[in-house]
């Protein structure tokens, strides 16, 4: 734990000056900042002769030892500080003929000697010294190694306030208790706690690390509920007083933090208040693994005090280097166990000496001169002047800063912030007869089964779904979590501040019963509350005057405050007041309306014309016409109703188009394509004529209302009054979210005014429209005989909840009994008893123009019958086109005879009549088409035959 500090057998006037010694020691180092700036140690101004340079390859070199004989850790830490150095000064290949020299102090655990030895340490001119074990020392004597620069090595400080900063020349060469709490606080979060309760050891170790715990829960949204230190030493009366006043507390999960030689007493109390049954959660720090790995044979009684607890140790790397030094432990200490500051200890002397080795070849002398500060006694008789600053103590700590190797421990290299590289736990249950390792921790991985070293080769990953531990027993032989807290046996009931209502009170209100409230909102929160596996006492407070509604801003502050724990009633769950409270589950829905003043719209003339919009009638329209002209191209050469005059065909098209609308046409088809063409659009009429007759039955026949006010749009860029519940969000929300002028914002007080002030109007004093929630305005339509109605869409989304305490478990637990109450069916049975409304009123008013029937629903009738007719007159056309094909050749003698009569068109004649032939075949009737074809193909016969007749008569004459 230090400096070795030798105390001489001297006579009581030199035990008087020792005492002074120390005493002026703590005055000149506090002016160490303020001399610092007149002396330079490294200065040409510093006189030759207070220089006392050593030889440049010395046959010893000093190293200094302080800790505490008498511990877990200092009996570990002698035999591996001893055996170190006999190692060294064996190796060869290792400072080469200098002996390391060290030279042991035990600081008998206390600040005052620990820095007396620090002072005579000095005095034998060490270059650095291992030690403290202590942080509370650390402190002290880093000051006194500052000032000679000296570097400090300390195997057992893990105090994370030790700041590289502050202490430039202490280095810690054990884990930081900064990674040790980030570990525990990952367990937190693995596990799902929120609340811990911290017992700690009222030191800097103690403290310090606390306070670093709190730090990494603040960043997972947990916290100590509670900070209880136990003064150094304290008895088990202390003990048990301080975990009584612990056990009144809801927290259930404890977080201990002490020194390994008193920490049992810890939980032999816990044991004896039973706290170590079921329900309760304990976590230690390696303290606990170090206490019982120093011990020779845990005893059946001590695990028995320790079953079910989590405790962490540190981890290092399993190595054939760290089990020979096992192997050698029953050798060096047989009577005592083996801790890992052992290994730690061993690990600093081999670091002073690697360190030592690369300082002389690199050329450099040891040297050590006078501090002219230390001089300045202001005539006091004690000599400060035997302690000498190490010269080369800055080079030496950059050497030893900048090591690299392989130690006991593991791997022994430093990080920017002086910090061992790779800091890693071992995460360990207490159950049955010995610790069982559970899993490990590392600042790379987080929670894992696997050994850390094994994850340094892979990407860093701490994300929540990647943290793994093995089943853990915990007290009372549970192997679920816990829930970690309970209802806090103090004999102080839950403070319900309750909203004291004058308005809309079926949903709370004040009542002369106990306890006192009553309302809808009180239903659900004693039946959730009956939920609960456990029993909580309350107590409601009405929050108002009972003159006005009061602000529920305010009655979530006073929760925040901590002048309630709980805020019950008809509170909406909104942005602002999640980050100050914790809402429970939804037990209502709501959300913010317009309602206005309606009236019956007036009848009028063009009504027919609602059923369908504008791109509904014209695109009807549209296809009634391209129908008819389709059936007409179709049925054109097989039908004769369909022939004549132009004008009488143009007729014949209109007619039979609108005609089919009615199905009244009186021209029938006769082709198998215009038949299938005329099915498919007398299906699309059919729907067509039932939506429209539905659609305006609707219209003609349902009472349509109308407003001036369509919705919260048309009611921001008005300029007309608002009305709103008093005490409500409402108001802040038109404010802030819709920028409208706080001018405008008319309170209301009850549902009185309400109807008052809607059926004045902005004109007499009244409001155009009233923005509220929606649970509010199904209870206001139903009082007014359905007088107003909602405009517009509901244009908030939210929910009524209760406002617990931040962090508070019993949110949780209310929120997981509401969603029973919903599955079950019981909150419906609670909403139907307090709102039951005698008259059900239609909550928004229709809008013709919603109930229109628009082209989107009829798209796929007019795409299949649009298909329908491509199809048929893609047919129709090939069919045309093949008998212009074998109708050919008769056209084209004819137009040949027809150049010869006009030759003027020679230049463009062969095209002309080939489309003007087209045209005529389009235009003939099927039946002629047919008889010229005949004809066509008896002429052929003919042809043949004579041709053939001819051939044989030619073949006789030849023979």
């Amino acid at each position: 734990m230090g400096f070795l500090v030798m105390i001489r057998e001297v006579s009581m006037a030199k035990a008087i000056r020792v005492v002074l010694l120390c005493v002026s020691v703590l005055w000149v180092v506090p002016k160490e900042c303020a001399c610092r700036s007149n002396f330079s140690r490294n200065s040409s101004s510093s006189s030759s002769s207070s220089l006392r340079p050593l030889r440049q390859r010395p046959s010893s070199v000093n190293v200094g030892a302080l800790f505490t004989y008498d511990s877990f850790i200092g009996r570990a830490a002698k035999p591996a500080v001893k055996a170190a150095m006999d190692d060294v000064n064996a190796d060869q290949s290792v400072l080469k003929g200098i002996k390391l020299n060290i030279i042991f102090q035990d600081s008998n655990c206390s600040g005052f000697i620990g820095t007396m030895g620090a002072l005579q340490l000095m005095e034998n001119k060490v270059v650095a010294a291992i030690g403290p074990q202590s942080s509370g020392i650390a402190h002290m004597i880093s000051y006194v190694a500052n000032e000679l620069h000296v570097p400090l090595l300390s195997f057992g400080a893990t105090d994370p306030t030790l700041s590289s900063l502050q202490f430039p020349y202490f280095l810690r060469t054990t884990q930081n208790d900064y990674f040790q709490m980030h570990a525990i606080a990952d367990f937190l979060s693995y596990s799902g706690w929120r609340q811990v309760i911290a017992i700690f050891v009222d030191d800097e170790c103690g403290r310090n690390g606390i306070s670093v715990l709190g730090d990494v829960l603040a960043k997972k949204r947990s916290r100590i509920s509670y900070k209880a230190a136990i003064t150094p030493g304290a008895d088990s009366s202390s003990i048990r007083d301080l975990l009584v006043s612990v056990n009144l507390m809801e927290s259930r999960v404890f977080v201990v933090h002490v020194n390994p030689d008193s920490g049992l007493n810890v939980f032999s109390v816990a044991k004896s208040l039973g706290m170590m049954a079921s329900g309760y959660v304990w976590i230690a720090t390696d303290w606990l693994p170090t206490a019982m790995d120093s011990m020779e044979h845990v005893d059946s009684d001590t695990m028995d005090l320790l079953q079910g607890v989590v405790a962490f140790r540190h981890y290092t790397i399993e190595s054939s280097v760290k089990r020979q030094f096992m192997a050698r432990w029953k050798n060096l200490r047989p009577n005592d166990g083996f801790n890992s500051y052992a290994m730690y200890a061993y690990d600093s002397v081999w670091l002073v000496a690697r360190a030592l080795d690369v300082f002389f070849r690199e050329n450099n002398n040891i040297t050590f001169s006078n501090d002219p500060n230390l001089h300045k006694t202001n005539g006091s008789t004690i000599q400060l002047s035997a302690l000498s600053v190490f010269n080369e103590g800055e080079k030496f700590m950059k050497i030893i800063l900048g090591m690299n190797h392989t130690g006991v421990t593991g791997p022994i290299q430093f990080d920017s912030d002086r910090n061992r590289v790779n800091p890693a736990y071992e995460v360990l249950n207490l159950e049955g007869t010995a610790p069982r390792t559970v899993g490990y921790w590392s600042n790379h991985s987080g929670l894992s089964v696997v050994h850390p070293e094994t994850l340094y080769s892979r990407p860093p990953n701490t994300s929540t779904a990647n943290q793994r531990l093995k089943g853990i027993i915990y007290p009372g032989e549970v192997t679920k979590p816990p829930r970690g807290w309970v209802f806090p046996n103090n004999g102080k009931p839950l403070r319900i501040g309750v909203p004291n209502r004058v308005s809309y009170t079926d949903y709370v209100s004040k009542d002369k019963n106990p306890p006192g409230v009553r309302g809808y909102c009180i239903d659900v929160f004693e039946a959730a509350i009956e939920l609960l596996p456990y029993p909580v006492p309350r107590t409601y407070i009405l929050y108002g005057d009972g003159k006005r509604n009061p602000s529920y801003d305010n009655l979530v502050n006073e929760v925040v405050a901590d002048n309630f724990d709980v805020a019950v009633g008809d509170i909406t769950i909104v942005t602002n007041r999640t980050r100050y409270v914790d809402f429970t589950q939804p037990f209502i829905e709501s959300g913010l309306v317009v309602v206005a003043p309606v009236k019956e719209a007036k009848s009028s003339p063009w009504s027919f014309l609602k059923p369908f919009t504008i791109e509904m009638w014209a695109v009807t329209g549209g296809f009634f016409l391209f129908v008819g002209a389709m059936v007409w191209i179709l049925e054109h050469r097989f039908n004769q109703e369909f022939r004549g005059p132009p004008r009488r065909q143009l007729i014949t098209i209109f007619w039979f188009s609108f005609s089919t609308m009615f199905f009244s046409h009186r021209e029938n088809t006769v082709s198998s394509l215009g038949r299938f063409v005329l099915i498919i659009w007398l299906f699309v009429v059919l729907i067509i004529n039932s939506s429209y007759t539905a659609s305006l039955t609707s219209i003609l026949t349902i009472r349509q209302l109308t407003s001036r006010i369509e919705g919260i749009d048309s009611l921001v860029t008005s300029n007309e009054p608002i009305g709103v519940q008093d005490g409500t969000f409402a108001r802040n929300y038109l404010i802030n979210e819709l920028n409208i002028l706080p001018s405008r914002i008319v309170p209301l007080k009850d549902e009185e005014q309400y109807l008052s002030a809607l059926q004045r109007g902005p004109n007499a004093g009244g409001v155009a429209a009233i923005v509220d929630e929606l649970p509010y305005i199904e209870v206001l339509l139903t009082n007014s005989n359905c007088k107003f109605r909602t405009v517009g869409q509901e244009f908030t989304r939210t929910g009524w909840g209760f406002a617990f305490q931040r962090d508070s478990p019993l949110a949780v637990d209310m929120s997981t009994a509401i969603l029973q109450l919903s599955e079950e069916g019981e909150l419906e049975k609670i909403h139907r008893k307090w709102l039951n409304y005698k008259h059900e009123c239609s909550m928004q008013i229709s809008n013709s123009e919603d109930s229109q029937l628009s082209l989107k629903s009829f798209w796929g009738l007019f795409l299949i019958c649009g298909i329908t007719c491509f199809m048929a007159l893609t047919v129709f056309f090939w069919r045309v086109f093949w008998q212009y094909q074998r109708l050919l050749p008769e056209s084209a003698d004819e137009e040949r005879a027809g150049e010869v009569s006009e030759p003027s068109r020679s230049g463009r004649g062969s095209r002309a009549p080939s489309f003007k032939e087209l045209i005529k075949v389009v235009d003939k009737r099927e039946a002629e088409i047919k008889e010229i074809l005949k004809q066509k193909s008896s002429k052929k016969l003919k042809s043949t035959q004579s041709a053939a007749g001819t051939s044989q008569s030619q073949h006789g004459e030849i023979t």
